[in-house]
């Protein structure tokens, strides 16, 4: 019975120490240790630990605290949301955006995990995948530097999780945030506008010399049609107005 126990006792032990909750504590931890960390080098090393544009981030909120604008600050290239988001350094602490930027990297972990199980994968195997972006030193040490890099990872994949699960105005919004807030997920158009056609394209790849040109445009062609759909249309038009209405507000202020 003492071994039967035993054996029980390992078993659930085994299951937690490998479940999602546990691998985002310790995750959680990891982080808060390079942000104390990061405190204490920035204060007694040369070399500072803390990201030059988070110095950056924290001017541009000290400008729109006092009424300013953020590009007050000669190099701030950002959306003012940033910035916004950011005003807690002023009032609270200067560590304020760490926190976030690293709580939205654990999100981004999730976000994954989410997606995975949506396309079919056990949630045991999904953990392990997510532990890929958990313990993975390039994102913990990039969003406890206090880049904001992670929150951008949360947009894109916030999007891509509605995509699947074809809430495509909430998507869509998501979508057009993300590239207001940086330019490049812009180039991620395409494969989401391919993921929503109304049936997949069944192309034959051309191996003859003779006709290959007018089967290129041929395929081209279909493929263009094939993407002039309700989902498409509705996701392009949301996600452009979307950026082009919070890019022409923020100008004007």
């Amino acid at each position: 019975m003492a071994t039967e126990g035993t054996t029980a006792f390992r078993k659930i032990l085994h299951n937690f120490l490998s479940s999602l909750p546990f691998m985002f504590l310790v995750a959680f931890l990891l982080r808060m240790i390079l942000i104390i960390y990061g405190v204490y080098q920035d204060r007694t090393m040369l070399v500072k630990y803390t990201d030059i544009d988070y110095h950056v981030f924290t001017d541009a909120a000290r400008y729109i605290t006092q009424g300013s604008s953020p590009y007050e600050r000669a190099t701030y290239r950002y959306t003012p949301i940033i910035a916004w988001m950011l005003t807690p350094n002023i009032y609270v602490a200067e560590v304020f955006g760490k926190f976030l930027f690293v709580s939205c990297d654990l999100i981004a972990a999730f976000l994954i995990h989410r997606l995975l199980t949506l396309q079919g994968l056990h949630s045991h195997n999904a953990c392990k995948y997510s532990a890929l972006w958990l313990f993975n030193p390039l994102p913990m040490a990039v969003s406890s530097r206090g880049n904001a890099e992670s929150l951008l990872a949360v947009l894109v994949l916030s999007s891509l999780y509605y995509v699947r699960k074809r809430s495509l105005m909430k998507a869509a919004l998501l979508y057009g945030l993300s590239v207001h807030m940086k330019i490049y997920p812009v180039t991620y158009i395409l494969p989401i506008l391919l993921s929503l056609q109304a049936t997949a394209v069944e192309g034959k790849k051309p191996h003859e010399a003779d006709g290959r040109l007018l089967k290129f445009f041929k395929t081209s062609w279909d493929l263009f049609l094939r993407l002039l759909n309700w989902d498409t249309l509705s996701f392009g038009i949301v996600s452009s107005l979307t950026f082009f209405i919070l890019s022409f507000v923020f100008y004007h202020r």
